[in-house]
This record gives C-alpha cells, structure tokens and sequence, in this order.
C-alpha cells in the first residue's frame, strides 16, 4: 500500500482492510505517520490521544501535525488548503498561515496579554494593560483608540473614545456606583444601605426615586 490519502479507502480498495486485527492497522498506520497511533473509527490519534488524521465517507480528509505542547501547527485537507500556526515558549499563539495567503502576527506582554496584532489587510490593533491586567488603552490602524483608567480596587473611574465620549465613575468604600457622569452632561446620583442594597437615585433629568 501507497503512503496516499485517503488513506482508509485506499486500504479498503486492496481488499484485505477487513481482515487486519486492530494492532495490525495500527502498525501500519504507525509506520505511515511515523509515530506510534491509535484508530478509531476513521479517526486516527497520535500517543497523547490528538487527533492526526480523519477521514470522511465522501473521502475527504484531514491531517494535523502538533508540537511538543499538544498545540496544533499544521493542518492540511484534501482539497489542498492548510493552515500554520507557531507559538511562543508560552503556549500563545504568535503567528498564523494560511493557503489563501492569509496571516496574523501577534506579541504578548508577560502575562499573556494580547499588546498588538497584525493582519494580512494590513489591519492592527494595540492594547495596554495596567498591572492589574485591566485594558487601559486600545488603538487600531482605523483611527479608533479609548481608554480607561481604574482606581486601586479595579473599578473603572474613566472611559474615553476617539468619538469624544466619556464618563467617569465614583463608587463607595464597597465598591458600589454612587455617582456617574457623562459626555452629554447627563449624570446619575446612588446611595445604598449597609447591606449594598441601592435605596436613592437621582439624575441629571431631575428624576429622583427613593427606597428602591
């Protein structure tokens, strides 16, 4: 038999596929892989239970290669379409490929963060992060960006966009909403009970509703 695809019809096709023991197919599939395998069905699994290769009744097929991790990095088909992936020492995914000429490029900071990606249309993206890992700033290659800032317990205090909006946010010892304030000029006023129930609100359209 021909190291060819499909390879489950093809062995089919030499008439003995049904005579072989399951540790013979595997053998031979072994041997075609270069690894030690595992069948299932029309499914083929490499020693760490990863899926290698399936094929279809209609005879279509997939393969995949992995790397040491278990993260996938090359996957071809039978209609002659494949994709690529590479990764850092950390697992994240820093570059993919694709047989349409498609690919994306991406960094990370330490903490695995996404700080920029990079697109064959010539579309990126840049994100910042505070030590918390909070999203502080956004920018993209259309002109879009905002940005956010928290206090020291992680609440979000301010937004702002390209557009112009805003807002800003005060909050209690607790971590509840007390005051907002946007933009446009409207505003909303809260307080709560000792048991973070909200109890008042008042707003900027003179509305004010107590013991909610």
């Amino acid at each position: 038999m021909k190291n060819e695809y499909p390879l489950f019809k093809n062995l089919k096709d030499y008439g003995f596929y049904n005579e072989l023991s399951e540790d013979e197919l595997n053998y031979i599939f072994s041997n075609i892989f270069g690894q030690p395998v595992k069948i299932k069905g029309n499914i083929i699994y490499n020693e760490n239970g990863n899926i290698i290769y399936t094929e279809h009744s209609d005879g279509k097929w997939e393969k995949r290669e992995y790397n040491e991790n278990g993260n996938i990095i090359y996957t071809e088909h039978s209609d002659g379409k494949w994709e690529k992936i590479e990764y850092d020492e950390d697992g994240n995914k820093i570059y993919y490929e694709n047989s349409n000429g498609e690919w994306e490029k991406y960094d990370y900071d330490e903490n695995g963060n996404v700080l920029y990606e990079e697109f064959y249309d010539g579309y990126w993206q840049k994100k910042e992060y505070d030590e918390n890992g909070n999203k502080i700033y956004y920018e993209n290659s259309e002109g879009e960006w905002y940005r956010k800032e928290y206090d020291e317990y992680g609440n979000k205090i301010y937004y702002e966009t390209s557009d112009g909006e805003w807002y800003r946010n005060e909050y209690d010892k607790n971590g509840n909403l007390t005051y907002t304030e946007h933009f446009d000029g409207v505003w909303y006023k809260y307080e709560y009970d000792e048991n973070g129930n909200k109890i008042y609100e008042e707003n900027s359209y003179g509305e004010i509703i107590n013991n909610i």
